[in-house]
This record gives C-alpha cells, sequence and structure tokens, in this order.
C-alpha cells in the first residue's frame, strides 16, 4: 500500500509530460516549418529564464526536512545555471548575435541534462518524499520544460535540415543531376 502514494509524483509527472506533449503536437510543432525559429525559441527561453524557481528544493519551508542533498544541489544549480543559459540566450536570439545558436544549442543540452539528472538522482536519493511545497515542481513545471527542450531540439533540427537541403540544391546543375565534388573540392 505505501508504494502507491511513492508512485504518485511518478504518475504525475508522466501524464503532465504527455497533456504539455499533445499541446505541443497540436498548437507548435505544425507551425515549425511557417514561423522563424525566433518566434519559437524566445517564449521557451523567456520560460526557461524562470528555473530559478528550482532553488526552491534549498529553500527552508518549500521542502520538508530531510530532503535529500544529493538531489537537491544538483537539481537548484542545474536550474539556476539553466535559467542563466536561457536569459543570456532570449538577448543573442532577439537581437541575432553571432553565436546565438551555440547559445541555444549550449542551453538545450545543458537543460535537458539538469532534467533528466535532477529525475534520476530524485529517484536513486527518494526525493519525492520530501518535495513539501516544492511538489509542483516535478508534478508540472519539469513536464513543462521537457516538452519544450524537445520542440527546441526540433526547431534547432528543423532550421540544420533546411540548410543542408538548401547546400544540396545548390550543387544541382541546369540538368538536375547531382555535380559530385572533385577530390579536394568542397
Amino acid at each position: 500500500m505505501d508504494a502507491i502514494p511513492e508512485r504518485i509524483l511518478t504518475i504525475n509527472l508522466i501524464f503532465s509530460t504527455a497533456v504539455f506533449y499533445i499541446g505541443a503536437r497540436i498548437y507548435v510543432l505544425p507551425k515549425v516549418g511557417e514561423l522563424s525559429p525566433r518566434a519559437i525559441l524566445i517564449p521557451i527561453l523567456i520560460l526557461h529564464s524562470l528555473r530559478h524557481l528550482g532553488l526552491m528544493f534549498l529553500a527552508r519551508g518549500a521542502t520538508y526536512p530531510g530532503m535529500p542533498l544529493q538531489f537537491a544541489y544538483p537539481a537548484a544549480i542545474g536550474d539556476l545555471f539553466t535559467a542563466v543559459l536561457a536569459f543570456v540566450g532570449i538577448f543573442a536570439v532577439a537581437g541575432n548575435r553571432e553565436g546565438s545558436r551555440f547559445l541555444v544549442w549550449l542551453f538545450n543540452i545543458v537543460g535537458t541534462t539538469d532534467l533528466l539528472l535532477a529525475i534520476t538522482l530524485a529517484t536513486i536519493y527518494g526525493a519525492p518524499a520530501f518535495m513539501g511545497a516544492a511538489y509542483w515542481i516535478p508534478a508540472f513545471w519539469v513536464p513543462a520544460l521537457l516538452v519544450s527542450h524537445y520542440v527546441v531540439f526540433v526547431v534547432m533540427l528543423a532550421g540544420r535540415r533546411a540548410q543542408i537541403h538548401e547546400a544540396f540544391r545548390r550543387r544541382i546543375d541546369a540538368s538536375g543531376s547531382p555535380r559530385v565534388p572533385r577530390a579536394g573540392a568542397a
């Protein structure tokens, strides 16, 4: 019987992730080809700029005494670092700054890794029993963040596919056959 309450957070996380994915699948992903990457990425970066809220895992009153520090510190610091990357990314993407693509990739890889690590550490160290008021973070916030990271991967890879396709099209000569580069030529 005790196993059921311990699984509630897992059920919340999975179900919320499915709900956010359905929302992204219906409203965001079909627009990837129509909207500019900037139009999709900036709202996501703004959302992730709020990940400083992960510091709540270190705040008295937000969690129950006994919160495993092996989970709390990496989760909180990872969220803060990701929030800073996202915040800087807003200005880089909005200003079409050089290096913005790299910054978005860095943000997305670090942020995704942070979430997956936090979920793993929470499971290993039994953190769900100590969530207290911070329960909403893994039940609601983490699923939204996971799905938005997925959307960023889709946007970034769609842009790369378009670049590859355009480069290939440039290699097609007037006869419609691909030009084979000579040895040593690009």
